[in-house]
């Protein structure tokens, strides 16, 4: 696997572990479906394969999106944004997004809703 374009990994701001946030949002809608980590190594197997690959925390290891599950993310663009320590990736989600199967991490628990006109 290629390393990380110097360019890029000079403009990201990493925590002490080395890692930064992605969120992942469908390209066909816009609903944010999931936020993971990334090492360098994962973003730049992300940018070359354009399989979404992340950092699992507890396993400490990197992970292909729906390797053994299915629920695979073709990623269709990567951004960086203003601050560098987040990326946002744009992705055709196969499945569900959330490791309980769900389509969106974000179905379960609703805190607030729209605000009343």
């Amino acid at each position: 696997m290629s390393a990380l374009d110097p360019a890029i990994a000079q403009r990201l701001k990493r925590d002490a572990n080395g890692l930064f946030s992605a969120v992942v949002q469908e390209r066909e809608t816009g609903e944010v479906l999931m936020v993971a980590w990334m090492d360098d190594e994962a973003l730049a197997r992300t940018l070359a394969t354009r399989e979404a690959t992340y950092f699992s925390r507890s396993r400490n290891e990197q992970w292909i999106k729906g390797a053994t599950s299915g629920h695979t993310q073709y990623v269709h663009s990567v951004r960086l944004d203003c601050d560098g320590d987040t990326v946002l990736l744009e992705v055709d989600q196969v499945g569900g997004a959330c490791h309980t199967g769900d389509h969106s991490c974000f179905d379960a628990d609703q805190l607030l809703g729209p605000a009343q006109a």
